[in-house]
């Protein structure tokens, strides 16, 4: 196992650099100009020049690539052309934001789902399973800011139950921290409830007309030990998978559901640059956010040894 992380780990610098070429190309490719953010569109051509050499652009764009890449893989993201700073210590800031809301959205997903996959695989053709099929279409046809503006409506402004939006950070208490997250949090984790939901279902059906479930039954076994300690247990091993897949999902989502719920997380501090042309601040949250998402993929390889010890890494 220790061997197989390694090679991993390995091979997450060539992907990592490949992922530093589609992020800096990718926002390079985009239209704009970051001197007429700072400058109006009718500014003198002298005036936008000395800009661009202000900013480094001036120089060709492979040039300007290896001065980044290779300040990235020092730590160095650069330098953001709006906010005065350096682009790390503006990630690294927003990033428990970020990572707070994914977090507390991903267990939403992950207990209505898998509770929806096992009560529609349990009755097949019932009204439960009705009910799971009705929300993975809701989940996987809505789109985010739908979802976010529903809720709001709903729990904030009817109900009165959470606040708008804004965020306190775990600091001020537990209960303050999650009462600011806990909407915008359900809001994201819908919308990956309906995939889990599904994939627990079919993996569930597979696993409940297998032959040592038809065994442990047959002994004589309680059936919530039956469907826990046998069926779910091997049922999960397809379900980590989309789980893993989730997270990813709910990371990236949250660039929307920070905006729309005004939380100072990555999302809206990249929204914000990509409107003003920062190309240093996307570039640096794009890479790091693609980092996270091929570490979780080596954690999800890495739960499987340990829910099926029969699969060996050589």
């Amino acid at each position: 196992m220790g061997r197989y992380i390694l090679q991993r780990l390995i091979l997450l610098i060539p992907l990592w650099v490949a992922v530093g070429v589609v992020s800096f190309v990718v926002v390079h490719a985009t239209p704009g100009d970051p001197a007429a953010t700072f400058l109006g569109q009718d500014a003198l051509v002298e005036s936008k020049e000395a800009i661009y050499r202000r900013l480094g652009l001036d120089k060709p764009l492979h040039i300007q690539f290896v001065k980044w890449i290779f300040g990235a893989a020092r730590g160095d993201l650069g330098e953001s052309f709006f906010l005065g700073r350096s682009v790390a210590e503006a990630l690294v800031e927003r990033l428990p934001v970020t990572v707070s809301l994914t977090l507390v959205a991903l267990p939403v997903a992950v207990l209505i789902g898998v509770t929806l996959g096992i009560l529609a695989a349990l009755r097949p053709d019932s009204w439960k399973d009705g009910l799971t099929t009705s929300v993975a279409l809701f989940g996987l046809s809505v789109p985010e800011f739908v979802t976010g503006m529903l809720v709001i409506f709903l729990f904030s402004v009817r109900l009165r139950w959470f606040p708008v939006g804004g965020y306190q950070p775990l600091s001020e208490g537990v209960g303050v921290w999650l009462h600011h997250l806990l909407l915008p949090a359900m809001s994201l984790g819908l919308l990956q409830t309906g995939l889990i939901a599904r994939i627990t279902r079919a993996s569930m059906l597979q696993v409940l007309d297998s032959d040592y479930v038809r065994t442990a039954r047959a002994k004589g076994l309680r059936e919530r030990a039956v469907i826990v300690k046998h069926a779910l247990r091997n049922a999960f091993i397809s379900v980590i998978t989309v789980i893993g897949l989730a997270f990813t999902m709910l990371l990236s989502g949250a660039f929307i559901t920070e905006t729309l719920f005004q939380l100072p997380g990555v999302g809206s501090l990249v929204v914000s640059a990509v409107l003003r042309r920062d190309y240093p601040v996307v570039q640096g949250a794009l890479l790091m956010v693609s980092t996270i998402v091929l570490l979780v993929n080596i954690l999800v390889d890495i739960a499987y040894s340990y829910l099926n010890p029969t699969i060996m890494y050589s």
